[in-house]
C-alpha cells in the first residue's frame, strides 16, 4: 500500500508541476464558465435571479377540463416563483414570439386534448390522444427544460389517473358493481374524478433558503461551473495514462519494475496518482466557483461522494484509452478527442434534455451527464440520498471499463520489464 502511495504522489506532484497541464486542468476551465456566463447573461446577475420568472405562453384550445387544469397549473400560486406565464389565443402567434427571444417556451394545448383522454358520455374513445406541444426557445435550454419538465409530469399524473379509473372500472364489473352497460358512463365519471384530482395536485412545490431576506434559488451558473470541470477532468484522466506510456518508452518504468515492485503496484499506483489529481481538480474548481461566483453547492457530503464517483468514472475512460493506445502521443490524441465528444454528448456545451431522445440515451456512456444530473440535484437542494441513480451509473461506468482495461493491459503486457 505504501508503494500504491508513493507512485501516486510523485504524479500529483509533477502534474502540479507541469505549467502547461496546469493550464488546462484549471485555468481553461474557469476562463470557459466565465466566457459561458457572460455568453449567457448569467455574470453580473445576482444569486437571487436564478432560474426565476421563465416567461412561457399557454395556448389552450382545448375546451375539456384537463386544458383548463394544464393553463391553471402554469398559472398556479406554487409555480408563481419560477414562471412568468401569458395566456394567448393564436398559437402561431405564440411560436413567433418563442422565436423572437419574448419567451422560454409556448405550451400549446390543442382542441379535443381533454376528450381523446376522458370520452364525454355517448362518445366512442378514438384510441389515440391528441398530443399537447411545447414549442421552445433554443435560446433559452435551461428554462424550456424547465417548462418541459412541468408539461410532461402533468401528463404522468393524468396518464395515471386514466389507467388507475380502468382498474377500477374492471373491478367494479368484476364484482358485479355494476352492468356491463353502465360501463362507457361508469368509466366517464370516475376517469373525470381521477384525472381532475391528478391534475389538481401541485407537481412542483418551490422551496427557497433563506439568510435574512435574501433567497438563493437554483442559479444556472452552478450547471455552467462543473459542466466545464467535468470536460477538462478527462483531460486529467488521459494524462495520467499518457504519462505511464511515456515512462514505458523512456525505460522509467523498466528500472521501477526491476525493483520490489510489482506491475500490478506500478499500475494502481499510477492510477491511484490520476485519480487523486483528478478529485484535486475537481474541488479546487468547485472552490474557486463558490469564492469568485457565490455558488452554493448544496448538500456538503453529497458533493464529495459525488466528485468521487464523478472521477471514478471518467478514470475507467482513461484507462481504456491507455490500454488501447500504443504511444503516448495516441493517448493524448484520443483522449482530446474524447474529452471534445464527450462534452457535446454530455450536455456540457447544450443541456441533453432538449435533444431527440436517442442523444439523451447515448449520453449516458459518458460521465459528464451522470455528473451534470448530480450536480443539478444538489443545486436544487438534494443530498446525498437523492444521488443514487448517478452515483450508481458513474460506478458501475468505472468498474466495468477498469475491469476491461486491466485485461487489455495483460494481454498486452504493458506492465512487464
Amino acid at each position: 500500500m505504501k508503494k500504491l502511495i508513493l507512485i501516486g504522489l510523485k504524479d500529483v506532484k509533477l502534474i502540479f508541476r507541469d505549467r502547461a497541464a496546469l493550464t488546462f486542468m484549471l485555468l481553461a476551465p474557469f476562463l470557459l464558465t466565465i466566457g459561458l456566463g457572460f455568453v449567457t447573461g448569467q455574470m453580473g446577475r445576482s444569486s437571487t435571479g436564478g432560474l426565476a420568472a421563465i416567461p412561457v405562453l399557454v395556448v389552450n384550445q382545448d375546451d375539456g377540463q384537463l386544458g383548463q387544469a394544464l393553463a391553471d397549473l402554469l398559472r398556479s400560486e406554487d409555480l408563481a416563483g419560477l414562471l412568468l406565464p401569458t395566456l394567448v389565443a393564436d398559437a402561431t402567434g405564440a411560436r413567433g414570439q418563442v422565436d423572437a427571444d419574448q419567451a422560454a417556451a409556448a405550451v400549446i394545448v390543442p382542441a379535443g386534448f381533454s376528450d381523446s383522454i376522458i370520452p364525454r358520455s355517448g362518445q366512442t374513445p378514438s384510441g389515440q390522444a391528441v398530443k399537447i406541444e411545447v414549442y421552445k426557445n433554443p435560446g433559452r435550454p435551461v428554462s424550456a427544460g424547465v417548462i418541459q419538465a412541468i408539461v410532461e409530469g402533468f401528463i404522468s399524473r393524468v396518464e395515471t389517473g386514466r389507467v388507475a379509473g380502468q382498474v377500477i372500472v374492471v373491478q367494479a364489473l368484476t364484482a358485479g358493481l355494476i352492468a356491463p352497460d353502465q360501463a362507457q358512463d361508469f368509466a366517464v365519471a370516475v376517469g373525470q374524478r381521477q384525472t381532475a384530482a391528478s391534475a389538481a395536485e401541485p407537481l412542483i412545490r418551490l422551496q427557497f433558503s433563506a439568510s435574512g431576506e435574501e433567497q438563493q434559488p437554483f442559479n444556472p451558473m452552478a450547471y455552467m461551473a462543473p459542466s466545464m470541470a467535468l470536460l477538462f477532468l478527462m483531460f486529467t484522466v488521459t494524462n495520467g495514462g499518457r504519462s505511464l506510456l511515456a515512462e514505458k518508452a523512456q525505460g522509467t518504468l523498466a528500472r521501477l519494475l526491476i525493483s520490489p515492485t510489482t506491475g500490478a503496484q506500478a499500475l494502481l499506483g499510477k492510477l491511484f496518482g490520476a485519480y487523486l489529481t483528478g478529485v484535486l481538480q475537481m474541488l479546487i474548481l468547485i472552490l474557486t466557483g463558490s469564492l469568485l461566483f457565490g455558488l452554493r453547492w448544496g448538500d456538503p457530503l453529497g458533493l464529495l461522494v459525488l466528485i468521487l464517483a464523478a472521477v471514478f468514472g471518467a478514470l475507467g475512460w482513461g484507462m481504456l484509452i491507455t490500454a488501447l493506445a500504443q504511444t503516448p502521443g495516441q493517448v493524448s490524441a484520443v483522449g482530446t478527442a474524447v474529452m471534445l465528444t464527450f462534452g457535446i454528448l454530455g450536455g456540457s456545451f447544450v443541456q441533453t434534455n432538449i435533444m431527440p431522445s436517442w442523444f439523451q440515451w447515448l449520453s449516458r456512456v459518458t460521465p459528464n451527464a451522470w455528473g451534470l444530473d448530480g450536480f443539478t440535484i444538489l443545486g436544487l437542494g438534494g443530498t446525498l440520498a437523492d444521488l443514487g441513480r448517478p452515483l450508481l451509473g458513474l460506478l458501475v461506468m468505472g468498474l466495468v471499463l477498469a475491469a476491461a482495461a486491466i485485461a487489455l493491459f495483460n494481454r498486452r503486457s504493458l506492465l512487464q520489464a
